[in-house]
């Protein structure tokens, strides 16, 4: 890890609406540059997943950068750490759920929110678990609430291998293959373009309907 550390570069910083986001941001990234950062970007996957409100991608892309080579393997990690903590997101809404609740309203989003999330479940369980798990959309709302719906859980866990494995292995794949010529894209447009793959695939699924 001492090459990858002296190497890794500092993407940019996301806008951000608190001071304490801000450091919280700050204090993630620089988690890239310890001495077993593959570890700790396992355990941000895991956690965020659950509660914390910076995505691993911040690690991981730091870190791909640090060993291009390496590139599928942070990817991989990623991908077990986020699913990891996505069924225990579950267990804890499917166990407890009026607290879960309650502590999605006042902590992470709104009621309405909530709501909305619940009627998307209604709708089409398997495809926003998957929309959540790409995208920028809070995954940790969707594991913690489709605990609480008790979708089915071989539903839930292959939607967010997929979704949480596109999202990861996009971003390691293109670094590994175009290296710093993508940095800037994949810095400053990640969200637009997995908000647009994911729009491509709702015109795809309507048009098969």
């Amino acid at each position: 890890m001492n090459n990858e550390n002296s190497t890794l570069a500092t993407p940019a910083l996301s806008t951000t609406k608190t001071n304490i986001l801000r450091r919280l941001y700050y204090w993630t990234l620089s988690l890239a540059q310890k001495k077993h950062a593959v570890s700790l970007l396992f355990i941000v996957s895991f956690i965020e997943s659950i509660f914390f409100p910076i995505p691993p991608d911040i690690i991981q892309i730091a870190l791909c950068y640090a060993n291009p080579k390496k590139s599928f393997w942070y990817a991989f990690v990623s991908l077990v750490g986020s699913v990891s903590g996505a069924l225990v997101g579950y267990a804890i809404g499917y166990i407890v759920k009026e607290p879960i609740i309650n502590f999605l309203t006042v902590y992470v989003t709104s009621q309405g929110t909530v709501d909305q999330v619940i009627h998307y479940f209604q709708i089409n369980a398997f495809f926003w678990l998957f929309a959540a798990a790409f995208t920028p959309i809070p995954y940790k709302v969707f594991t913690l609430s489709a605990g609480i719906m008790q979708i089915n859980l071989l539903v839930f866990i292959v939607a967010s291998i997929l979704g949480r494995g596109g999202r990861f292995f996009l971003v390691g794949g293109l670094i590994y293959l175009f290296g710093d010529k993508v940095k800037p894209v994949i810095e400053k447009k990640l969200e637009f373009i997995t908000v647009t793959l994911t729009l491509l695939l709702v015109l795809g699924v309507l048009l098969l309907k």
